[in-house]
């Protein structure tokens, strides 16, 4: 493989606008910048979750996951050039559907917590969330794949049921909301 980047400073942004892989020059608040650094913002902070011990069973799926959100910026860096497909989706309906199956029911809110891997889980998909809100807001503007957002989404309940099973493997409770205070 080539060299991709061989100059990091360009000075091309300093005047607030960046450019899409198409060329195109936009302003850096523009909804498709905001959507791109949302994802690389939950793709760093996926980055971090990796710091941690994890199983291996995780750590690739992480890591995979990783690809696909580069895949998922590159789509939204190069308008009409698709590169998330029905099988991403249907690949993380798989690892929820594995994961939740050694989980018991819930029977509270869970709060985010636990053991430090379950909590940084907890923080990716709470970012993921304000990842896929961008995007919707995003799809006002410009027609998107609706792929791109059904990712996200599943992506977050993926998260949430990693949270859980990463507990459940330390032998950690989940911490619940307690409820309303009466009185």
């Amino acid at each position: 493989m080539g060299h991709r980047l061989s100059r990091i400073v360009t000075r091309t942004g300093d005047d607030g606008n960046t450019g899409l892989a198409d060329g195109r020059r936009v302003p850096k608040y523009d909804a498709r910048i905001e959507a791109l650094g949302e994802v690389d913002e939950l793709n760093s902070l996926l980055g971090l979750l990796l710091t941690e011990d994890l199983a291996e069973e995780v750590r690739t799926l992480l890591t995979e996951i990783q690809n696909d959100l580069f895949d998922l910026g590159g789509e939204l860096a190069l308008p009409d050039h698709l590169q998330l497909g029905e099988a991403h989706v249907l690949r993380l309906d798989e690892a929820i559907a594995r994961l939740n199956a050694s989980l018991p029911p819930l029977k509270e809110f869970v709060l985010p917590g636990g053991t430090r891997a379950a909590a940084l889980t907890h923080v990716c998909r709470s970012m993921c969330r304000r990842a896929e809100r961008r995007l919707v807001r995003l799809g006002e503007e410009a027609p998107l794949s609706p792929y791109l957002r059904q990712y996200l989404n599943r992506l977050s309940d993926l998260l949430f049921v990693l949270a859980r099973a990463i507990n459940r493997a330390a032998g950690q409770p989940e911490p619940t909301w307690r409820g309303p205070k009466r009185g």
